[in-house]
Protein backbone atom coordinates (compact mmCIF):
# COMPACT_ATOMS: atom_id res chain seq x y z
CA UNK A 1 0.00 0.00 0.00
CA UNK A 2 1.53 3.57 -1.02
CA UNK A 3 1.51 7.02 1.21
CA UNK A 4 -1.16 8.24 -0.71
CA UNK A 5 -3.59 4.86 0.09
CA UNK A 6 -2.51 4.67 3.43
CA UNK A 7 -3.48 8.02 4.11
CA UNK A 8 -6.84 8.08 2.41
CA UNK A 9 -7.41 4.44 4.25
CA UNK A 10 -6.89 6.28 7.63
CA UNK A 11 -9.44 9.33 6.73
CA UNK A 12 -12.36 7.29 6.31
CA UNK A 13 -15.77 7.65 7.91
CA UNK A 14 -17.43 4.84 10.09
CA UNK A 15 -19.73 4.46 6.70
CA UNK A 16 -16.70 3.91 4.36
CA UNK A 17 -15.71 1.23 7.33
CA UNK A 18 -18.60 -0.53 7.59
CA UNK A 19 -18.45 -1.26 3.18
CA UNK A 20 -14.94 -2.37 3.94
CA UNK A 21 -15.95 -4.87 6.19
CA UNK A 22 -18.99 -5.98 4.16
CA UNK A 23 -16.26 -6.30 1.34
CA UNK A 24 -13.80 -7.37 3.42
CA UNK A 25 -16.33 -10.46 4.52
CA UNK A 26 -17.08 -11.37 0.83
CA UNK A 27 -13.49 -11.43 -0.15
CA UNK A 28 -11.95 -13.34 2.97
CA UNK A 29 -14.95 -15.78 2.97
CA UNK A 30 -14.17 -16.21 -0.76
CA UNK A 31 -10.30 -16.83 0.02
CA UNK A 32 -11.20 -19.44 2.71
CA UNK A 33 -13.40 -21.16 0.77
CA UNK A 34 -10.30 -22.10 -1.53
CA UNK A 35 -8.83 -24.18 1.03
CA UNK A 36 -12.00 -25.02 3.34
CA UNK A 37 -14.76 -27.38 1.68
CA UNK A 38 -17.99 -26.37 3.26
CA UNK A 39 -18.43 -25.04 6.70
CA UNK A 40 -19.20 -21.80 5.65
CA UNK A 41 -21.59 -20.81 9.04
CA UNK A 42 -18.32 -22.10 10.84
CA UNK A 43 -16.48 -19.56 9.01
CA UNK A 44 -19.04 -16.64 9.63
CA UNK A 45 -19.25 -17.26 13.13
CA UNK A 46 -15.36 -17.50 12.91
CA UNK A 47 -15.52 -13.76 11.08
CA UNK A 48 -18.08 -12.65 13.37
CA UNK A 49 -15.78 -12.89 16.43
CA UNK A 50 -12.76 -11.70 15.40
CA UNK A 51 -14.58 -8.42 13.97
CA UNK A 52 -16.34 -7.65 17.01
CA UNK A 53 -13.06 -8.39 18.99
CA UNK A 54 -13.75 -12.00 20.96
CA UNK A 55 -12.28 -15.39 21.30
CA UNK A 56 -13.92 -18.64 19.80
CA UNK A 57 -13.66 -22.35 20.67
CA UNK A 58 -13.95 -24.71 18.04
CA UNK A 59 -15.57 -28.07 19.10
CA UNK A 60 -15.16 -30.65 16.53
CA UNK A 61 -13.47 -34.80 16.02
CA UNK A 62 -10.25 -34.61 14.86
CA UNK A 63 -9.93 -34.33 11.09
CA UNK A 64 -12.35 -31.67 10.50
CA UNK A 65 -9.79 -29.80 9.05
CA UNK A 66 -9.82 -26.86 12.49
CA UNK A 67 -5.96 -26.35 12.33
CA UNK A 68 -6.47 -25.90 8.94
CA UNK A 69 -9.43 -23.68 9.19
CA UNK A 70 -7.63 -21.31 11.59
CA UNK A 71 -4.32 -20.95 9.94
CA UNK A 72 -6.14 -19.72 6.94
CA UNK A 73 -7.86 -17.18 8.57
CA UNK A 74 -4.24 -15.85 9.55
CA UNK A 75 -3.13 -15.90 6.67
CA UNK A 76 -6.59 -14.34 4.77
CA UNK A 77 -5.87 -11.22 7.51
CA UNK A 78 -1.86 -11.09 6.76
CA UNK A 79 -1.63 -11.66 10.38
CA UNK A 80 1.02 -13.45 12.74
CA UNK A 81 0.23 -17.18 13.19
CA UNK A 82 1.50 -19.37 16.47
CA UNK A 83 -0.30 -22.64 17.40
CA UNK A 84 0.24 -24.17 20.51
CA UNK A 85 -0.07 -28.41 20.87
CA UNK A 86 -2.03 -28.53 24.69
CA UNK A 87 -0.25 -31.39 26.43
CA UNK A 88 -0.19 -32.46 30.36
CA UNK A 89 3.80 -31.80 30.69
CA UNK A 90 3.24 -28.21 29.37
CA UNK A 91 3.61 -25.15 31.17
CA UNK A 92 2.95 -21.64 31.42
CA UNK A 93 6.30 -20.28 30.56
CA UNK A 94 6.04 -22.51 27.44
CA UNK A 95 2.87 -20.24 26.29
CA UNK A 96 4.03 -16.70 28.12
CA UNK A 97 7.82 -16.89 27.52
CA UNK A 98 10.90 -16.72 30.36
CA UNK A 99 13.98 -14.97 31.31
CA UNK A 100 17.32 -16.21 30.28
CA UNK A 101 20.72 -15.30 32.12
CA UNK A 102 22.19 -13.75 28.92
CA UNK A 103 26.17 -13.14 29.21
CA UNK A 104 27.49 -9.87 27.21
CA UNK A 105 30.66 -11.66 25.88
CA UNK A 106 32.27 -7.83 25.45
CA UNK A 107 31.71 -6.97 29.11
CA UNK A 108 31.11 -10.06 30.98
CA UNK A 109 28.19 -9.44 32.83
CA UNK A 110 24.96 -11.23 32.74
CA UNK A 111 21.51 -9.54 32.38
CA UNK A 112 17.97 -11.30 32.13
CA UNK A 113 16.34 -12.07 28.75
CA UNK A 114 13.45 -12.41 28.16
CA UNK A 115 11.98 -14.91 25.26
CA UNK A 116 8.74 -14.61 24.02
CA UNK A 117 6.68 -17.25 23.95
CA UNK A 118 4.26 -18.50 21.15
CA UNK A 119 1.33 -16.50 22.54
CA UNK A 120 2.81 -13.27 20.79
CA UNK A 121 0.96 -13.59 18.07
CA UNK A 122 -1.84 -12.03 16.51
CA UNK A 123 -4.45 -15.16 15.91
CA UNK A 124 -3.07 -17.89 18.66
CA UNK A 125 -4.22 -21.31 18.12
CA UNK A 126 -4.75 -23.63 21.35
CA UNK A 127 -5.06 -26.65 19.67
CA UNK A 128 -7.05 -29.38 22.07
CA UNK A 129 -6.70 -26.87 25.27
CA UNK A 130 -8.65 -28.84 27.63
CA UNK A 131 -5.37 -31.52 27.74
CA UNK A 132 -3.63 -29.23 29.97
CA UNK A 133 -3.64 -28.68 33.66
CA UNK A 134 -5.44 -25.76 35.20
CA UNK A 135 -2.42 -23.74 35.46
CA UNK A 136 -1.54 -23.36 32.03
CA UNK A 137 -4.92 -22.63 31.00
CA UNK A 138 -5.44 -20.14 33.22
CA UNK A 139 -2.36 -18.40 32.06
CA UNK A 140 -3.89 -18.80 28.38
CA UNK A 141 -7.12 -16.97 29.83
CA UNK A 142 -5.67 -14.45 31.46
CA UNK A 143 -3.87 -13.13 28.12
CA UNK A 144 -7.38 -13.30 26.35
CA UNK A 145 -9.10 -11.31 29.06
CA UNK A 146 -6.12 -8.75 30.32
CA UNK A 147 -4.42 -8.70 26.78
CA UNK A 148 -0.86 -8.97 28.26
CA UNK A 149 1.41 -10.89 30.23
CA UNK A 150 3.31 -10.91 33.64
CA UNK A 151 6.84 -12.60 33.57
CA UNK A 152 9.44 -12.04 36.06
CA UNK A 153 7.52 -8.80 37.58
CA UNK A 154 6.85 -7.24 34.34
CA UNK A 155 3.86 -7.00 32.18
CA UNK A 156 4.09 -7.47 28.60
CA UNK A 157 1.24 -6.41 26.12
CA UNK A 158 0.12 -8.61 23.44
CA UNK A 159 0.36 -7.77 20.03
CA UNK A 160 -2.89 -6.33 18.81
CA UNK A 161 -5.22 -7.45 17.13
CA UNK A 162 -4.67 -10.35 19.35
CA UNK A 163 -7.46 -13.35 18.66
CA UNK A 164 -7.14 -16.79 20.58
CA UNK A 165 -9.19 -19.84 18.88
CA UNK A 166 -9.01 -23.32 21.08
CA UNK A 167 -10.22 -26.66 19.89
CA UNK A 168 -11.72 -29.13 22.06
CA UNK A 169 -12.51 -32.85 21.05
CA UNK A 170 -15.69 -33.87 22.36
CA UNK A 171 -15.05 -37.89 21.99
CA UNK A 172 -11.79 -37.93 24.15
CA UNK A 173 -12.69 -37.51 27.74
CA UNK A 174 -9.77 -39.81 29.44
CA UNK A 175 -6.89 -37.26 30.67
CA UNK A 176 -8.71 -33.96 30.05
CA UNK A 177 -8.79 -30.68 31.99
CA UNK A 178 -12.34 -29.34 31.33
CA UNK A 179 -12.07 -25.78 31.68
CA UNK A 180 -14.47 -24.48 34.08
CA UNK A 181 -17.45 -22.39 33.45
CA UNK A 182 -15.95 -19.23 34.76
CA UNK A 183 -13.27 -19.46 32.01
CA UNK A 184 -15.66 -20.60 29.32
CA UNK A 185 -17.27 -17.40 29.71
CA UNK A 186 -14.43 -15.73 28.17
CA UNK A 187 -14.54 -17.23 25.21
CA UNK A 188 -17.53 -14.88 22.90
CA UNK A 189 -18.41 -17.76 20.71
CA UNK A 190 -18.57 -22.22 20.77
CA UNK A 191 -18.25 -23.22 17.29
CA UNK A 192 -19.34 -26.21 16.69
CA UNK A 193 -17.34 -28.61 14.04
CA UNK A 194 -19.55 -30.86 12.28
CA UNK A 195 -18.92 -33.03 9.72
CA UNK A 196 -19.27 -32.06 5.77
CA UNK A 197 -22.08 -33.17 3.58
CA UNK A 198 -20.95 -36.17 0.96
CA UNK A 199 -20.73 -33.53 -2.00
CA UNK A 200 -18.19 -31.71 0.53
CA UNK A 201 -16.42 -34.80 1.09
CA UNK A 202 -16.23 -36.04 -2.69
CA UNK A 203 -14.35 -32.16 -3.22
CA UNK A 204 -12.45 -32.15 -0.15
CA UNK A 205 -11.21 -35.87 -1.21
CA UNK A 206 -10.41 -34.83 -4.79
CA UNK A 207 -8.50 -31.00 -4.19
CA UNK A 208 -6.46 -32.82 -0.97
CA UNK A 209 -4.92 -35.77 -3.45
CA UNK A 210 -4.20 -33.60 -5.99
CA UNK A 211 -0.75 -31.58 -7.13
CA UNK A 212 -2.35 -28.59 -7.09
CA UNK A 213 -2.88 -27.39 -3.60
CA UNK A 214 -4.95 -23.88 -3.52
CA UNK A 215 -3.47 -20.98 -1.76
CA UNK A 216 -4.65 -17.94 0.19
CA UNK A 217 -4.17 -13.96 -0.28
CA UNK A 218 -4.16 -11.80 2.42
CA UNK A 219 -7.17 -9.25 2.28
CA UNK A 220 -6.67 -7.22 5.40
CA UNK A 221 -4.65 -5.72 7.71
CA UNK A 222 -4.28 -6.06 11.76
CA UNK A 223 -4.96 -1.95 11.78
CA UNK A 224 -7.80 -2.23 9.70
CA UNK A 225 -9.49 -5.04 12.47
CA UNK A 226 -8.32 -2.98 14.95
CA UNK A 227 -10.27 0.32 13.15
CA UNK A 228 -13.16 -1.92 12.45
CA UNK A 229 -13.53 -2.96 15.75
CA UNK A 230 -13.75 0.24 17.07
CA UNK A 231 -16.46 1.24 14.59
CA UNK A 232 -18.37 -1.29 14.92
CA UNK A 233 -19.47 -0.76 18.68
CA UNK A 234 -20.84 2.55 17.51
CA UNK A 235 -23.61 1.19 15.33
CA UNK A 236 -26.90 1.79 16.97
CA UNK A 237 -29.06 -0.18 18.37
CA UNK A 238 -33.11 -0.20 19.26
CA UNK A 239 -34.04 -0.78 22.43
CA UNK A 240 -36.34 -3.62 21.71
CA UNK A 241 -33.09 -5.34 20.31
CA UNK A 242 -31.34 -4.53 23.82
CA UNK A 243 -34.78 -5.77 25.61
CA UNK A 244 -34.73 -8.58 23.47
CA UNK A 245 -31.37 -9.78 24.15
CA UNK A 246 -32.07 -9.72 27.91
CA UNK A 247 -34.80 -11.11 28.18
CA UNK A 248 -33.62 -14.11 26.75
CA UNK A 249 -30.14 -14.19 28.85
CA UNK A 250 -32.43 -13.53 32.03
CA UNK A 251 -34.93 -16.43 30.87
CA UNK A 252 -31.89 -18.84 31.29
CA UNK A 253 -31.57 -18.25 34.62
CA UNK A 254 -35.30 -18.69 35.75
CA UNK A 255 -35.53 -21.79 38.17
CA UNK A 256 -39.11 -22.09 37.82
CA UNK A 257 -40.07 -25.78 37.21
CA UNK A 258 -41.06 -24.90 33.38
CA UNK A 259 -40.16 -25.82 29.99
CA UNK A 260 -36.29 -24.51 30.66
CA UNK A 261 -36.01 -24.38 34.25
CA UNK A 262 -36.38 -27.96 34.80
CA UNK A 263 -33.48 -28.78 33.04
CA UNK A 264 -30.78 -25.59 34.03
CA UNK A 265 -28.89 -25.71 36.90
CA UNK A 266 -27.01 -23.00 36.13
CA UNK A 267 -27.88 -19.76 33.35
CA UNK A 268 -26.02 -17.29 31.74
CA UNK A 269 -24.55 -14.15 33.21
CA UNK A 270 -24.62 -10.64 31.62
CA UNK A 271 -21.57 -10.98 29.74
CA UNK A 272 -23.94 -13.17 27.33
CA UNK A 273 -26.07 -10.70 26.47
CA UNK A 274 -23.10 -8.47 26.09
CA UNK A 275 -22.19 -10.35 23.31
CA UNK A 276 -25.63 -11.29 21.40
CA UNK A 277 -25.68 -7.46 20.76
CA UNK A 278 -21.81 -7.01 19.75
CA UNK A 279 -22.38 -10.34 17.63
CA UNK A 280 -25.54 -9.04 15.93
CA UNK A 281 -24.22 -5.66 15.51
CA UNK A 282 -21.03 -6.86 13.61
CA UNK A 283 -23.32 -9.39 11.88
CA UNK A 284 -25.64 -6.69 10.30
CA UNK A 285 -22.51 -4.97 8.85
CA UNK A 286 -20.80 -8.15 7.48
CA UNK A 287 -24.25 -8.79 5.75
CA UNK A 288 -24.11 -5.17 4.46
CA UNK A 289 -26.91 -2.99 7.06
CA UNK A 290 -26.18 -0.40 8.96
CA UNK A 291 -28.27 -1.94 11.86
CA UNK A 292 -28.60 -4.86 14.12
CA UNK A 293 -32.30 -6.65 13.34
CA UNK A 294 -33.83 -9.58 16.05
CA UNK A 295 -32.79 -11.86 13.26
CA UNK A 296 -29.14 -11.27 14.16
CA UNK A 297 -29.70 -11.82 17.64
CA UNK A 298 -30.93 -15.22 17.02
CA UNK A 299 -28.89 -16.11 14.40
CA UNK A 300 -26.00 -15.78 16.83
CA UNK A 301 -27.88 -17.14 19.76
CA UNK A 302 -26.38 -20.80 19.98
CA UNK A 303 -22.65 -19.81 19.53
CA UNK A 304 -22.99 -17.45 22.42
CA UNK A 305 -25.53 -19.46 24.81
CA UNK A 306 -24.68 -23.13 24.50
CA UNK A 307 -21.01 -22.73 26.58
CA UNK A 308 -22.73 -20.51 29.30
CA UNK A 309 -25.99 -22.85 29.75
CA UNK A 310 -24.70 -25.85 32.92
CA UNK A 311 -27.71 -29.01 32.08
CA UNK A 312 -28.55 -30.63 35.02
CA UNK A 313 -29.28 -34.78 35.26
CA UNK A 314 -33.22 -34.27 34.24
CA UNK A 315 -31.59 -33.34 30.44
CA UNK A 316 -29.59 -36.09 30.52
CA UNK A 317 -32.30 -38.47 32.00
CA UNK A 318 -34.59 -37.31 29.33
CA UNK A 319 -31.57 -36.55 26.33
CA UNK A 320 -31.96 -33.35 25.92
CA UNK A 321 -29.17 -30.79 24.74
CA UNK A 322 -28.05 -27.23 25.26
CA UNK A 323 -28.64 -26.52 21.50
CA UNK A 324 -32.36 -28.19 22.08
CA UNK A 325 -32.75 -26.22 24.86
CA UNK A 326 -31.77 -22.89 22.91
CA UNK A 327 -34.27 -24.10 20.34
CA UNK A 328 -36.83 -24.11 22.71
CA UNK A 329 -35.57 -20.90 24.34
CA UNK A 330 -36.07 -19.27 20.63
CA UNK A 331 -39.42 -20.69 20.67
CA UNK A 332 -41.10 -19.01 23.82
CA UNK A 333 -39.23 -16.00 21.99
CA UNK A 334 -41.39 -16.27 18.93
CA UNK A 335 -44.24 -17.40 20.88
CA UNK A 336 -44.38 -13.59 22.53
CA UNK A 337 -42.64 -15.17 26.10
CA UNK A 338 -40.02 -12.98 25.98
Amino acid sequence: MNANAAEEDDNMNEGQLFEKLTRAYELLSEEIGKVIIGQKEVVTELLTALFAGGHCILVGVPGLAKTLLVSTVARSLDLDFSRIQFTPDLMPSDIMGTEVLEEDRTTGSRVFKFIKGPVFANVVLADEINRTPPKTQAALLQAMQELEVTVGGKTRPLPAPFFVLATRNPIELEGTYPLPEAQLDRFMFDIRVDYPSEGEELEIVEKTTSSELPGTEPVLEGKDILRIREAVRKVPVSRDLLQYAVSLVRMTREKEEGELGKYLSWGAGPRAGQYLVLAAKTRSVMLGRTTPEIMDVRAVAHPVLRHRLVTNFHAEADGVSTDELIDRLMEAASAGKV
